[in-house]
């Protein structure tokens, strides 16, 4: 098996190519000048990294199951179907009594780069959900000032790389397990810490969801998923597919070595430009 290095995983961070025509002019502080999302069918357009989204749905701030937190940052949009996974995600989180998923960022109302937080959730298809399940949150609504001033607890001992049992429990592994058997969801992002516990924890019959389950750096107090492009929205271009197995091999232990550690000495490379369409929409009204 040929392992995964350092400059494989960050040239392909950067790899997603978008397949018509793109120009560029906008900036990240011109998409969140964006209060509305755009009256037309909804359509996730480009790639997770570089795109839009036209006719974004609005996820409701509370739910069964569910509190998006973060008001202030204006990231609950996305394509109906993230608002469908975490409606769903949260009732069946409600319904096994779980505890409530506090949700993180989805993307903004027309999708398009942020001022801060993240590289991705441009098509409307990502969603961070926190690693804090609350028992609190589950009988009330949480305040604004809650809202904006709770952290959800890194469940990782990152200093020796396993599992901190003060804030991880069985109930996060049983979301994580519901959120990934979902057919709509590409991938999950986990730290590798995380990935760890459940491969060895896993059962017979895992291999397709565990696959789903993806270390990537940091992660530690919640978990991105990320969707599969919807069908008929021909301008979204999907990621690479997934590589055969349930990834609790050699490739996991890559994420434990020296290698995986080094801080990268790379230049970040700038931002990809816009699809054409993103800059299309931008103007809309």
């Amino acid at each position: 098996m040929r392992l995964v290095t350092l400059s494989t995983l960050l040239l392909s961070v950067a790899a997603f190519s978008v397949s018509f025509e793109v120009t560029a002019g906008s900036t990240a502080h011109d998409w969140a000048k964006i209060t509305t999302p755009s009256q037309e069918s909804s359509q996730s357009i480009g790639t997770y990294t570089s795109g839009c989204i036209s006719g974004a749905a609005t996820l409701p701030l509370d739910g069964q199951g569910y509190q998006v937190m973060r008001l202030s940052r204006h990231r609950y949009y996305g394509h109906p179907n993230l608002i469908d996974f975490i409606q769903h995600l949260g009732q069946f989180s409600a319904e096994q009594k779980l505890g409530s998923l506090l949700i993180g960022d989805l993307g903004q109302p027309r999708g398009g780069p942020t001022l801060s937080g993240h590289r991705s959730h441009q098509s409307g298809l990502d969603v961070d959900i926190w690693f804090l399940l609350s028992e609190q949150a589950s009988s009330r609504q949480l305040t604004a000032n809650e809202r904006e001033t709770w952290s959800a607890p890194s469940v990782v001992d990152m200093q020796n790389d396993i599992i901190d049992y003060r804030h991880w429990s069985q109930d996060l592994a049983k979301v994580l397990e519901a959120a990934a058997r979902q057919p709509e969801v590409d991938r999950i992002f986990v730290n590798a810490s995380i990935k760890q516990e459940l491969c060895k924890n896993k059962s017979a019959g895992a291999s397709e969801w565990l696959r789903k389950i993806r270390p990537w750096w940091k992660h530690d107090d919640h978990f991105h998923v990320r969707l599969k492009c919807p069908p008929h929205n021909p301008h979204c271009d999907s990621q690479d597919p997934l590589p055969a197995g349930d990834g609790c091999d050699a490739s996991l232990a890559w994420w434990f070595s020296a290698e995986a550690k080094a801080p990268s000495k790379n230049v970040p490379l700038p931002p990809p430009p816009l699809p054409a369409l993103c800059e299309q929409l931008l103007r809309r009204p």
